[in-house]
């Protein structure tokens, strides 16, 4: 069983949490965020924080407990502090600009590419920088994974898009005879 979810997860003021008909619900000041339940993980809001606990003794309970006691640490977090991701970007003729909802990139491809921004993210661009902020983590995550896996680093130049503190082990070109 996962000691972090053994311990109740502290809820800071201004942060409300909710768990009604499956779902837990938090609620802070930079937004709210539902998440479904398992069938197998309990969870209650005490007074000293939330407590999640296994439905019954089975290896997938205990195994899911921690699984959701960090997505509610990392909601409660989020609604609070929330998320950030840096991608860089490096290589002749590669860059990105954000236009209102859509995320424009020069790749070295013979068209550009246009990537939607999804709901509840910002997206700055800077020369050779992209932040994207949210107070969804997953959504923070799977937007930036996303955008690098147009043009992922490769190993000889190092061009491509990486996140900020990625290192990319270069190889040995071609040696000259």
């Amino acid at each position: 069983m996962s000691r972090l979810a053994k311990r109740p997860i502290t809820i800071p003021a201004k942060t409300e949490v909710t768990v009604s008909g499956g779902t837990v619900a938090v609620k802070g000041p930079k937004g709210s965020l539902q998440k479904p339940l398992h069938r197998l993980v309990q969870i209650e809001v005490l007074a000293d924080g939330v407590q999640v606990s296994p439905k019954g003794e089975s290896l997938q309970s205990r195994a899911l407990i921690g699984t959701y006691a960090s997505h509610i640490r990392n909601m409660i977090s989020g609604v609070n502090t929330g998320f950030s991701k840096k991608l860089l970007i490096e290589g002749v003729g590669f860059k990105w600009d954000v236009q209102g909802k859509t995320l424009n990139l020069a790749l070295g491809f013979s068209h550009p590419v246009k990537m939607p921004i999804p709901e509840g993210l910002t997206v700055k661009a800077d020369k050779g920088v992209l932040t994207i902020d949210g107070f969804d983590k997953e959504a923070v995550g799977q937007f930036a994974a996303n955008v690098r896996a147009m043009k992922k680093p490769e190993p000889y130049k190092g061009k491509g898009i990486r996140y900020d503190g990625e290192v990319i082990r270069r190889k040995q070109g071609k040696k000259a005879a």
